[in-house]
């Protein structure tokens, strides 16, 4: 579905690393990126071409980690709470989408990703948010399924109604049981006489 040819996947790679250049992360840590952050410094023409590749991963990881950094952040947690609270009720579990879902859709990711993206601009401040999406695409095998999961709710609407019907499950005590199909085995053989460790002897 995401087949991206020969020639795109170098040309991103390419422009990835143009963008590294020009982020100018010069042995520095991005603040409060800590050591997620790779440490590069200004490549000279003749090894451009050939780390390039390892740069646009390095930064990629980078921008990753920042995200999560984010995303556990106090700030960031309380605007998310506090949407879903606000809203979760209007989630219902069902086929039909009602109008309403659509500009609550709009207004999270007005928050939301414009919250994410102002948290990434200020620790990384060459970052793109519609290069780093290109890219997010081509390398999600490598990103954390939460972060992944979290990310797609900016841009995948499905994914957004989901988040807001498990929320909602959540909060009305409908979550996943996990016993139902939970079978209790003894290993100790039926009719065996059972010595326990505390006998005395």
């Amino acid at each position: 579905m995401f087949a991206v040819s020969l020639v795109t996947t170098i040309y991103h790679s390419y422009t990835l690393a143009i963008y590294l250049n020009n982020m100018d992360i010069q042995e520095r840590n991005v603040r409060g990126c800590g050591d997620n952050i790779v440490e590069m410094v200004d490549m000279e023409e003749e090894n451009f071409a050939i780390s390039s590749s390892s740069a646009a991963d390095a930064a990629f990881d980078a921008v990753i980690g920042c995200i999560e950094d984010i995303i556990m952040e106090e700030e960031f947690q309380q605007l998310q709470q506090s949407f879903m609270e606000k809203h979760y009720l209007e989630f219902e579990d069902s086929d039909e989408n009602k109008l309403s879902y659509t500009l609550i859709f709009n207004e999270y990711v007005d928050l939301l990703e414009k919250h994410l993206e102002q948290q990434l601009v200020e620790r990384i401040p060459a970052f793109n948010m519609n290069t780093f999406t290109e890219l997010l695409m081509q390398h999600k095998e490598e990103v954390p399924d939460d972060i992944f999961d979290m990310l797609l709710t900016f841009t995948d609407f499905m994914a957004f109604k989901e988040m807001f019907l498990e929320y909602r499950a959540e909060k009305e005590g409908r979550g996943l049981d996990l016993s139902q199909g939970l079978v209790v085995t003894s290993l100790i053989p039926a009719g065996s006489k059972h010595v326990g460790s505390t006998q005395s002897q």
